[in-house]
């Protein structure tokens, strides 16, 4: 758990002198409206470098390039494109179980469909001393060539079984079984969800040693329902997701549309039907006509592709693409946001996913299983991950992973204890998502506890120069009695406590400070407006 940052008498000393310039606004929390339930596992991470039980994840995914080669009954992987096409020794999957579940936390597992996994810790598909010279080799093992030739042209690679053995359905299937037998010993269950492997759409670059061929709309439909029947075979109550896409232009389209092989063809041949949409149809058909549920979650991987704003992680940290980086989370829910990449479209991705699956598939949960907005260690970093986060919850968004973790101590950090652990002693963002109306540059998220006497508000100021004064309106809600803010702001080593402030009224007038996240945790006398299911 990150430590409380050293405890002030008052936030305001944040913001010395500058609510002077603040500028008034009126926002509302609406208990007139259906609460609606928050998934606890939006607030999951990937992998996760050190420290990353510091953020309190409620689910870990074990995933990644070398988790689509990843031999459970050795524990070896490759590092495919990544690291020269080598296989590596790696930790057990029954390790990282327990790892996280010792933080109260749950796996989503990826599992391979590529159909190949590394048979040992040592082979590579590129030697040189049979390739030949190569544009790089591997520093510490010479002979491991990128498959790159000193001409620059991608190699022919030799057969799988250099680096790999097969791993057909039915090898899934038993580690799905070998996961189940043991979580029956032990009487809990250790994984939230599996994830039909990672990307599949660039395994012809990411993996085009064992499979060199573009995926296409019937390879991808093909494996999904073979891999999927086998982990249900397995696994009867499992959450499968899939199909774990990279980006946008797999969204509508296949890889075989989209790598020379003639643009479009096969979503043509397919109807000139979206690969979303078209995959999430015959998955219904398949349900309909064998009884068997094989997706339960659609999962989209999302990086924002404005130049220069993820970076890894890091991103640039000049004023323009601070501000990029904060208008770029707009693509995940706002019409009216033209992505400001080569993109060049109105992404809205969350409700349009759930648009696809309700015309589709109806019943299927969203995922997002890797996201991340760079500036890790900036306060626009922290910013965004609190925006998104919000969003999640807002258009009710079933799992989420963070690529990889926040570092241990970033600003990034905070983005994700606004809404696990804001006061240090385990204060979180309730279980309800209330309605809220953000205004002007305030973001502002709103949650309740089921008898609606307790609400924690996450308030975004995304304006780097101007303080808020906001006037928050709870008479929809009931009579507020008690409140207290957390402010986490530039300058500050963590969320600086407020005095409890008591009163018996309808609104709260609070100040934020520019580039801030606010936590307000809030007790009313009694419950209005319309109650949970």
């Amino acid at each position: 758990m990150a430590p409380p940052a050293e405890p002030l008498e008052s936030a305001e000393p944040l913001y010395d002198g500058a609510l002077k310039a603040a500028k008034p606004l009126r926002a509302r929390v609406g208990c007139d409206a259906k609460p609606t339930k928050i998934s606890p596992f939006i607030y999951g991470i990937a992998a996760g470098d050190q420290g990353w039980a510091n953020v309190k994840p409620t689910v870990r995914r074990w995933g990644g390039n070398p988790a689509s080669r990843y031999n459970w009954e050795g524990h070896f992987n490759n590092s495919a494109k990544d690291w020269f096409f080598e296989n590596h020794a790696t930790g057990p999957y029954n390790q990282f179980l327990a790892e996280t579940a010792a933080q109260s936390a749950l796996t989503a597992l990826t599992v391979p469909m590529l159909g190949w996994v590394a048979k040992d810790a040592a082979s590579y598909s590129f030697p040189v001393s049979v390739f030949g010279p190569q544009r790089e080799t591997d520093p510490w093992r010479r002979d491991a060539g990128n498959g790159v030739s000193a001409a620059n042209v991608n190699l022919a690679p030799g057969p799988p079984t250099r680096t790999s053995i097969e791993a057909p359905p039915d090898w899934v299937k038993r580690w799905v079984s070998a996961i189940r037998a043991s979580d029956s010993s032990s009487g809990k269950r250790s994984v939230y969800e599996y994830i039909l492997d990672n990307e599949p759409m660039l395994w012809h670059s990411t993996h085009r040693d064992v499979h060199p061929d573009p995926v296409g709309y019937d390879e991808l439909l093909d494996r999904t329902i073979r891999y999927g029947s086998a982990i249900r075979e397995a696994d009867p109550d499992a959450i499968i997701a899939g199909p774990a896409e990279w980006g946008w232009s797999n969204y509508t389209s296949s890889a075989k549309d989209l790598s020379g092989h003639g643009f479009n063809t096969d979503r043509l041949a397919h109807g000139n039907t979206a690969l979303v949409e078209w995959y999430l149809r015959k998955l219904g058909e398949h349900e309909q006509k064998t009884h068997t549920r094989v997706l339960d979650v659609l999962d989209f991987h999302y990086y924002p592709q404005a130049s220069n704003v993820y970076g890894g992680g890091d991103g640039g940290v000049d004023r323009a693409t601070q501000l990029l980086r904060l208008r770029s989370t707009r693509s995940l829910w706002d019409g009216g946001y033209v992505d400001e990449s080569w993109i060049k479209d109105t992404i809205r991705l969350l409700p349009r996913m759930t648009e696809w699956v309700d015309e589709n598939y109806p019943g299927r949960g969203i995922s997002i299983g890797e996201w991340n907005f760079g500036g890790q260690k900036d306060i626009t970093g922290a910013l965004a991950i609190a925006e998104v986060l919000g969003r999640f919850g807002q258009f009710g968004v079933t799992s989420a992973f963070y690529w990889t973790s926040p570092p241990a101590g970033s600003a990034s950090t905070f983005g994700f204890l606004a809404y696990r652990n804001f006061d240090g002693s385990g204060g979180h963002f309730l279980d309800w998502f209330v309605p809220t109306k953000s205004v002007d540059n305030l973001s502002l998220f709103a949650s309740r506890d089921r008898d609606g006497k307790h609400f924690v508000i996450v308030a975004i100021n995304m304006d780097p120069e101007t303080p808020l004064l906001v006037d928050l309106d709870f008479g929809s809600c009931g009579t507020v009695v008690s409140y207290q803010a957390y402010v986490y702001a530039r300058g500050a080593s963590g969320f600086v406590p407020s005095s409890l402030t008591p009163g018996r009224a309808a609104t709260v007038e609070r100040p934020f400070p520019p580039w801030s996240i606010s936590v307000l945790d809030v007790r009313l006398s009694e419950q209005r407006g319309v109650p949970p299911l």
